[in-house]
């Protein structure tokens, strides 16, 4: 089945089989954990691998954020990438157009971010669409991990719901959905790919946040899922509090998609001390990043995200995987 792997395929196949000990590895392979921390002299060095694999334009800048975000929503700055590239071997142009595209979006991309391309891999591969897979490092001062969510904690999201598949609806389906819904519709649900980063909110969130995480596959849903199950809480998602921006929300009813259950890079969920809440959407907002408190952490048992009356203590699949399929 395409799609994440599931817990406990993770637990016995993956995460019992992690090499040679090492005293200076903080934070290895775990449940929810979507970056290593290892201990370097005074500091923590935070290292992040992830891949794109379905979105097909713009999936250089695409794979850079996902990339720098993990590193970022640990409490780090993000400062080097290593991209590993695999580009269709196009016979009409050898491959270079595919390659000088996907480069170039790259490039643009670590630049607006601040991180410099430090090495990788890249080839022609026989496949239809390119893929790119990330790897991202970056020192914190502070290390914030996905499992340090509370009871009391309030759960804050920033920017919204589904930015990440809007996009990619709207990019790699537009011609289908162009029927139906309005061009700057669509348009505006495409401009949320310039929009997948969220390294300067994670700069403010990190003063505060107890727990962060980015929801990617699987969006809001299965991001709060894999942060409450590897913290050990129970929470609840409030689904009238989550934003969804118009086209984004447009888009996704034209395919039938939940925007809480599809692609969610852009956005990012933190759980911070009861209270703080409002405080920490105002922190946001002065540095012009929109933010909203969606939900609360109530207790320890069973661990897992409440939403709509569902409690879901496994992460669900997310819903776009259908349209490839």
């Amino acid at each position: 089945m395409t799609g994440k792997v599931t817990g406990d395929d993770l637990e016995e196949l993956v995460f019992s089989r992690t090499g040679a000990p090492d005293d200076d590895v903080l934070v290895g392979p775990e449940y929810g954990e979507d970056a290593a921390a290892l201990r370097v002299g005074e500091r923590t060095l935070v290292a992040s691998s992830d891949p794109i694999t379905f979105a097909a334009d713009r999936i250089g800048q695409l794979a850079m954020n996902v990339a720098t975000n993990d590193v970022a929503a640990c409490g780090a700055t993000p400062r080097w990438i290593m991209p590993t590239l695999f580009v269709p071997d196009d016979p009409e142009s050898n491959g270079s157009e595919a390659l000088d595209r996907t480069v170039t979006r790259i490039d643009e991309a670590a630049r607006d971010v601040g991180v410099a391309i430090v090495g990788g891999h890249t080839e022609y591969a026989d496949r239809t669409r390119p893929l790119v897979s990330t790897t991202c490092l970056g020192l914190a001062d502070r290390y914030v991990p996905t499992s340090g969510a509370e009871p009391g904690n309030e759960v804050v999201l920033t920017k919204g719901g589904a930015i990440e598949g809007g996009a990619i609806l709207a990019t790699d389906f537009g011609d289908a959905l162009a029927g139906d819904l309005p061009e700057e519709t669509i348009d505006d649900a495409r401009a949320g790919i310039a929009d997948t980063s969220v390294v300067p909110e994670a700069e403010v969130l990190r003063e505060r946040a107890t727990a962060m995480h980015d929801p990617t596959e699987g969006g809001v849903l299965a991001g709060g899922v894999e942060m409450a199950v590897a913290s050990g809480v129970r929470a609840t998602l409030r689904r009238e509090d989550v934003p969804v921006r118009e086209g984004v929300a447009a888009v996704c009813g034209e395919a039938g998609i939940d925007p809480l259950r599809t692609f969610g890079s852009g956005a990012l969920l933190a759980a911070v001390p009861g209270g703080e809440g409002k405080e920490t959407v105002a922190d946001c907002e002065r540095e012009g990043v929109t933010a909203a408190v969606i939900g609360d952490v109530e207790k320890r048992d069973p661990p897992g995200v409440r939403l709509d009356g569902t409690l879901f203590e496994r992460v669900p699949r997310d819903e776009m995987y259908d349209l490839w399929d």
